[in-house]
């Protein structure tokens, strides 16, 4: 058992917590994930790493509160315990000095770039992040992401802060004024879709994290599998990162939604 050594909220249904995981900490890079579960029979629910403090020997989660698994897992506090907690999975960023990187992410897609991009800053690339959100409420990890970009282009969709549009028309801004080497996407697939279709015209190798569908995290119950340039792959042990634009967004869309009704 994994001991919450600290909870914050970050809006209203999303919640930054720090779990004890001295070996994870030390072990992890930035795309690596772990698998949750509260209660014996809990659901194994997959978070991307979002930090970790080797000192304290811990990690941060971001959790959105959006089913009952979920909600079971937002109504722990600091001194609870997660019943399980395995990692790091996946596997990790390639990250090399690439050049000027644009972080592209949206809703709490915002947790997963944290490491990508920090770990972009630290090998010498320039970082630019377009973080996107429907409204200013919905917004997150605002300063953690300036600590760590050489310049941040904030897009809602109604206007409500920074400026209004998508995160397509704040990478287009960046295409505009310089060369772009690298797009990193992370958030819902719509978005990511939408942001390998422009990237392709431009002909910038864009990477998308697909973390969003995973589900067992092992491989095994086959939740995850996306077609990437053709092939059959599976998120959890392939990715979760693969080049935008071989993924079959379309395809995926479709999965996601399958049980949309149930929900």
């Amino acid at each position: 058992m994994n001991q919450i050594l600290n909870k914050e909220s970050l809006s209203e249904n999303v919640f930054r917590y720090e779990v004890e995981a001295p070996l994870i900490a030390k072990a992890r890079k930035a795309g690596h994930f772990v698998i949750v579960k509260v209660g014996k029979y809990g659901e194994r629910i997959p978070l991307t790493i979002a930090d970790a403090d080797t000192e304290r020997g811990s990690i941060t989660l971001i959790i959105q509160r959006i089913g009952k698994s979920t909600k079971k897992i937002c109504n722990l506090n600091e001194g609870d315990y997660i019943t399980d907690l395995v990692g790091p999975l996946g596997r990790a960023t390639h990250i090399e000095r690439f050049g000027t990187v644009v972080c592209a992410c949206g809703g709490v897609g915002t947790a997963p770039m944290i490491p990508i991009a920090q770990a972009m800053k630290q090998t010498g690339n320039k970082v630019i992040t377009v973080l996107a959100a429907r409204t200013k409420r919905l917004l997150i990890l605002e300063p953690e992401i300036r600590k760590i970009s050489d310049e941040v282009i904030i897009m809602t969709d109604d206007g409500s802060y920074g400026q209004k549009g998508l995160v397509t028309a704040g990478i287009e801004q960046v295409i505009n004024h310089e060369k772009i080497d690298l797009c990193v996407t992370v958030g819902p697939a719509v978005m990511m879709k939408f942001v390998a279709l422009l990237t392709k015209k431009y002909s910038i190798p864009t990477v998308a994290s697909l973390n969003t569908i995973m589900v067992d995290g092992t491989g095994m119950c086959g939740a995850c599998r996306v077609t990437v340039g053709g092939k059959t792959r599976f998120v959890c042990v392939d990715g979760p990162e693969f080049d935008a634009h071989e993924v079959d967004f379309d395809e995926m869309l479709m999965r996601l939604n399958a049980y949309k009704e149930y929900e």
